[in-house]
């Protein structure tokens, strides 16, 4: 088994030095085994974890569902329809807030149409709908 000291742990994973320590903080990957000059070793596993935590983060998932997600990984006795469940109410997040950001595309462009972009701020139909 490799092990690895923090920067090297860092590089590898894409993480910065700040982020791994903050994940050890926060308890996302178990605190490293300490050489007596006070440097961090990490191992392999911890490595694999920081790149499940970095996946789960590029698909929008917060620390603690990410929390949630490594804890039910390591219960052999969690059913996988239970993960289904998590990814199923990611997916219905992401479909609200789809909507949110379509109605405020719409809303966006509205005002935009009031505005030929012509003449001063002071005649900017725009502005005025912005104060009511």
């Amino acid at each position: 088994m490799s092990t690895f000291k923090i920067g090297e742990i860092a590089r590898q994973s894409g993480l910065s030095v700040e982020a791994i320590r903050y994940y050890e903080r926060r308890g996302l990957i178990s605190p490293a085994q300490r050489l007596p000059s006070g440097y961090r070793l990490y191992n392999d596993s911890t490595l694999q974890r920081l790149h499940f935590i970095q996946r789960c983060k590029d698909l929008g998932f917060s620390l603690e569902e990410i929390l949630e997600l490594l804890n039910l990984q390591t219960d052999p006795d969690t059913s996988s329809a239970l993960v289904k469940q998590k990814i199923e109410t990611k997916i219905r997040l992401v479909e609200q807030k789809i909507e949110q950001l379509q109605s405020l595309q719409h809303s966006l462009q509205t005002l935009s149409s009031l505005c030929c972009g012509d003449g001063t701020v002071s005649d900017c139909p725009i502005i005025e709908n912005l104060k009511h």
